[in-house]
């Protein structure tokens, strides 16, 4: 009865020929009714009591033993099977290796496909920096996103239309050489894919380290505050030549 449930057949037998009888029993009558052999009744005994299925009791120096009540049992048994699912879990969770490995992705449509699988992907937020047009080709899938909940924030580097609720917009200043193209993308706080260009072609790294992928947001919310610093006091700014000349070596 009890085998299905991680005890051995003797310790089922034992539990069976003390829960069918409303008395307690000592050792010799248990040998006789669950059949368990006199040489290793003791020791069953003695491990059913410490599982706590077999309570223990002595009268006029004779060891008598009675059942846990059944529906004591049964609420045990349930109890003991969440508690090892539980623990189960917590060790698969442990043991869980996170891979904080950086790949490295060359060629704009293949770091564009994966892009666009992060953000299908995403389940809680989604982090967007870049260029108008480049957020513009998955601004129908960001839009669906933060339809569905998902929190969507945007640094855009020129305007886009959209009806995406957090959008921060950049307009580079004339004078700004320094201003080249680039791509955030950082994924329920979990991994972030930077892209660039080197040599006229676009490389990119894609991780789940949390140093970068903390590094890397507070990198896009650095230039939110700055886009937000340069619209309202922008033209203030400006006017000093050591503000400008600093704002202008930014590469955002």
């Amino acid at each position: 009865m009890l085998q299905q449930f991680g005890f051995s057949q003797y310790e089922s037998q034992v539990y069976e020929a003390l829960i069918t009888i409303d008395e307690a029993l000592d050792a010799t009558t248990i040998v006789k009714r669950s059949g368990v052999p006199r040489s290793k009744v003791y020791e069953v005994l003695r491990r059913m009591s410490e599982k706590g299925m077999v309570l223990e009791s002595t009268t006029e120096k004779k060891r008598l033993y009675a059942p846990l009540p059944l529906d004591s049992a049964i609420t045990k048994l349930q109890r003991d099977f969440n508690d090892n699912i539980t623990q189960l879990k917590t060790i698969q969770s442990r043991k869980k290796k996170i891979d904080d490995r950086v790949w490295t992705l060359k060629e704009e449509q293949s770091i564009h496909s994966l892009v666009s699988e992060l953000l299908h992907l995403s389940t809680s937020s989604i982090i967007f920096s870049g260029w108008a047009d480049d957020i513009e080709q998955h601004l129908a899938l960001l839009e669906e996103k933060e339809a569905e909940g998902i929190a969507v924030e945007i640094h855009t580097i020129g305007e886009i239309d959209s009806s995406l609720s957090h959008v921060t917009t950049l307009i580079p200043d004339a004078d700004h050489q320094k201003l080249e193209r680039s791509r955030i993308v950082i994924i329920d706080h979990e991994e972030v894919l930077f892209a660039g260009i080197e040599d006229t072609n676009w490389q990119a790294i894609h991780t789940k380290s949390k140093p970068l992928v903390t590094f890397f947001s507070e990198f896009f919310y650095h230039d939110v505050a700055l886009t937000e610093i340069t619209r309202k006091f922008g033209s203030t700014m400006m006017e000093d030549p050591h503000i400008r000349n600093v704002l202008l070596k930014l590469r955002y």
